[in-house]
């Protein structure tokens, strides 16, 4: 029997990659997006929704489980970044950035716990950033969600430990996705191109460039594998080329 993974924001950069690394390893992959995903293989389920209705998440959840009989894996992806000086953020611009990063992930946990807790155990991934521990200019919206959703994964972690289920957060670095492609106009690298902006944000990695999709979707499979991570929960694991390794000072 094949286990079922739900990845929210499966439209994405990290969202499709995630969901291709889970086929490919034998899941069977129901995606949700509010938009319509590309090149995603045929095996992989999407479903259309706003995931930051609860009505719609609770009808999506019960279909689901009524098709299925089970959700091994829950994949908190789904995200916007707005990128302004925060005196610049509206209220409705950060509003919109807690709602898709934060509001999502609590109503999507909130509805798949008890039929984790029903058959036995389960696992969730909350995709954070490496913004919720080391940040830059004009994206304050934005990591302050992803702080937030570090808190939230460990709370989650303490109250669903008792019913094996394992709540673990992921923090991505500069990831080759349209969102970091969209975020280098903040004037934290050099370049005329994207193609040069990306390079030139990859120099400052210990590794020497950005991250790719896969190398995310890898490690979140990881997490999300009972066999593999069993004895992981309430944990952030960052996957960023070694950015935080390095002193500002350097």
């Amino acid at each position: 029997m094949k286990r079922i993974a739900v990845i929210t924001g499966v439209a994405g950069g990290i969202g499709s990659a995630t969901a291709k690394v889970f086929v490919q390893a034998g899941w069977q992959v129901i995606g949700i997006d509010i938009r319509d995903p590309d090149n995603l293989p045929d095996e992989i389920r999407v479903i259309k929704s706003d995931i930051s209705c609860l009505e719609s998440l609770e009808r999506l959840f019960a279909a689901i489980y009524q098709g299925e009989g089970r959700v091994d894996v829950l994949v908190n992806n789904a995200a916007v970044q707005i990128c302004k000086p925060l005196v610049d953020t509206t209220p409705e611009e950060w509003d919109a950035v807690m709602g898709a990063n934060m509001r999502s992930v609590f109503l999507a946990t909130r509805t798949v716990f008890p039929i984790m807790k029903a058959q036995g155990g389960g696992a969730i991934v909350n995709v954070s950033s490496v913004h919720a521990i080391a940040t830059s200019k004009n994206i304050a919206a934005y990591a302050a969600s992803k702080g937030a959703l570090l808190a939230f994964t460990r709370a989650a972690a303490l109250e669903f430990g008792p019913d094996n289920v394992r709540v673990n957060a992921i923090l991505p670095g500069a990831i080759d996705t349209p969102m970091l492609h969209a975020g280098l106009n903040r004037g934290h690298v050099n370049g005329r191109s994207i193609d040069e902006l990306v390079r030139g944000l990859g120099h400052k990695h210990v590794m020497g460039r950005v991250g790719q999709p896969e190398e995310i979707g890898r490690a979140i499979l990881f997490l999300a594998d009972n066999m593999q991570s069993s004895f992981m929960t309430g944990q952030a694991l960052v996957v960023d080329g070694g950015a935080t390794a390095r002193l500002s000072t350097e």
